[in-house]
């Protein structure tokens, strides 16, 4: 039986070779790439095609949340574990919606984290404690209702997206053209969007929709 091949994205060097030291001495799991933020994440999954992505939930370049909509997308056989010291239910939630298959918070024990890794790849969701089952049951209701609003974020499109993460970060039009490769023309166009299609006005409005949506860390 083949090891379940593992990409890990943590943008903390030293939090990330402590993770990788630890899956790589869990008989059955071999680290087969790594990466530091979020726009990275995405492309070494796509490339490797996993098993499973092992992803933090706040990372630079594109939170966990956004990675994970993609890599379940362009690779459909990798299963994400969402890495994160947020246990708000909001949070869990985003990440259900967007594909993740386990969710483990940073506090939890190393044999949490290996249950989690486990569960993923055998194509079961896991929630480490305290949170529990009944997240997973809630989120398949709300899902299931037939009145839920039209969700402005997946208006968006991709690039639109990374834009977004970009601004909410604190990055001017320049540095976006510089970090996605494109002119600080197109940088500005596609900003303009991400306002108007969301219905912001200015960066304090998108800062706090960053937040509520999951894409910035809660404020203390």
């Amino acid at each position: 039986m083949r090891d379940t091949t593992i990409v890990l994205a943590e943008d903390h060097h030293v939090v990330r070779q402590g993770l990788k030291a630890l899956l790589d001495a869990t008989p059955g799991f071999s680290v087969v790439g790594e990466a530091s933020d979020g726009l990275e994440a995405a492309e070494v999954a796509e490339r490797l095609q996993p098993d499973v992505l092992l992803l933090d939930v706040v990372m630079p370049g594109l939170n966990g949340l956004e990675v994970t909509r993609r890599v379940t997308q362009s690779s459909p056989n990798t299963r994400v574990v969402i890495l994160s010291m947020y246990d708000n239910q909001a949070y869990v939630h985003e990440a259900l919606r967007a594909g993740a298959m386990a969710y483990v918070l940073k506090g939890s024990m190393s044999d949490e984290l290996v249950r989690g890794i486990t569960e993923a790849a055998a194509g079961r969701h896991y929630l480490s404690p305290p949170l529990s089952e009944l997240v997973i049951d809630a989120y398949v209701q709300k899902l299931e209702g037939d009145d839920l609003p039209l969700d402005l974020y997946e208006t968006l499109t991709a690039r639109e997206r990374e834009v977004l993460h970009l601004i909410a970060e604190g990055q001017t039009s320049a540095e976006i053209g510089d970090r996605l490769c494109i002119s600080r023309r197109t940088a500005e166009i596609h900003r303009s969007k991400v306002m108007h299609k969301l219905g912001l006005r200015t960066r304090t409005d998108l800062v706090r929709y960053a937040i509520r949506r999951g894409i910035l860390p809660p404020e203390d």
